[in-house]
């Protein structure tokens, strides 16, 4: 079979190459950082759901299968926990008689406190998304590379990709300090770095890097059942004891601003919830998430099939479907319907 270079360990190349060695296609996977999810992963909020959002171009498409596919990964990946909580918003309640999308539900106060008993002032009103979930984005990224591994994969850490080689004008492989890594596909993830790998390919990659700053709070276990998101933070429990706040972007990229935005998180959450006087901030990072303009952009960069590219937000959200469905192009030879609005424009 044809040989496959993943360039980036985060959510997605750890998918792809899962899915990939699975399928018994020799994978070696690069990743610059020392171990899996060293990047945007694993500062990421990693809500899953198939509801609510903004879900641009080829993302529609994929988000009816997420679900199925974190089930099938749980399935074949006994350590992979998804904490299946639903929602809570208050952010953005549909005004009048509107209703929610499908699969979401507008509750009431009482039904609010039922579902999170430590709030101490549960709204009027918000909207329930009982399917939605999370997941511990690190301990994700870092299950599907084991299993990759197992199923024959190589994975380098600390191993920057600087360039891709091209040689008569095809991409032979990926450049690294310590030498070529030869690959019939290359298969880039690398997020925001994407564009500056393919600027000498004929692809046209709109990719724009979206700051977002999440604090780390220990708290007391259960303290927060569901993923909260009301017009003042968003908070969840990723796992026992640890909870993820989404900072406010425009006063965290303030000069000095994420540690005093860390802080008022803290305050607000404690304000918020009963129970919660032992919550202590544990840090707070900042990472550029890719956005690509359009949606979705998974494909071949190149005509010659040297270059194939996988960069998307959400990427925990899309991740299994897309790390699935990569494979199959790779291994098979014939594209996937599902990604027919995720193509990369090719000059």
């Amino acid at each position: 079979m044809s040989a496959v270079v993943v360039v980036g360990a985060g959510i997605v190349g750890s998918s792809v190459a899962y899915h990939l060695a699975r399928r018994g296609v020799p994978v070696t996977l690069l990743e610059q950082g020392p171990a899996p999810a060293a990047g945007v992963t694993g500062n990421s909020f990693a809500w899953i759901g198939r509801s609510g959002g903004d879900w641009p171009g080829g993302a529609r498409d994929l988000r009816e299968h997420v679900l199925a596919d974190y089930r099938r990964l749980e399935n074949e990946l006994p350590q992979v926990t998804v904490r299946r909580t639903g929602s809570l918003s208050w952010a953005d309640v549909p005004a009048g008689d509107s209703r929610p999308e499908p699969g979401q539900f507008r509750i009431g106060r009482s039904d609010i406190a039922a579902l999170e008993p430590n709030l101490r002032h549960p709204p009027e009103q918000a909207v329930h998304t009982p399917s939605d979930a999370g997941v511990d984005p690190t301990a994700l990224a870092r299950t599907l590379v084991e299993a990759a591994v197992a199923h024959g994969a190589t994975v380098l850490h600390d191993t920057a990709v600087t360039s891709l080689q091209i040689t008569n004008g095809h991409v032979t492989g990926a450049l690294t300090p310590t030498g070529l890594h030869p690959a019939t596909t290359v298969v880039l993830t690398a997020g925001t770095a994407i564009p500056q790998l393919c600027e000498r390919l004929p692809a046209d990659l709109a990719i724009a890097a979206s700051p977002a700053t999440l604090a780390r709070v220990a708290a007391p276990s259960g303290l927060v059942k569901t993923i909260v998101a009301s017009p003042v933070f968003e908070v969840r429990e990723v796992r026992d004891g640890n909870l993820l706040l989404v900072l406010p972007q425009q006063a965290a990229g303030a000069a000095g601003g994420a540690e005093r935005a860390a802080q008022d998180a803290l305050r607000h959450l404690k304000a918020a919830f009963r129970g919660s006087a032992e919550c202590r901030l544990l840090g707070h990072r900042t990472s550029s998430r890719p956005m690509p303009a359009h949606g979705p952009l998974i494909g071949y960069a190149t005509h010659d099939r040297s270059v194939y590219v996988a960069v998307m937000h959400s990427a925990i959200t899309l991740a299994p479907t897309a790390g699935r469905l990569v494979a199959d192009e790779l291994a098979t030879g014939r594209p996937a319907p599902e990604l027919r609005r995720c193509r990369p424009r090719v000059h």
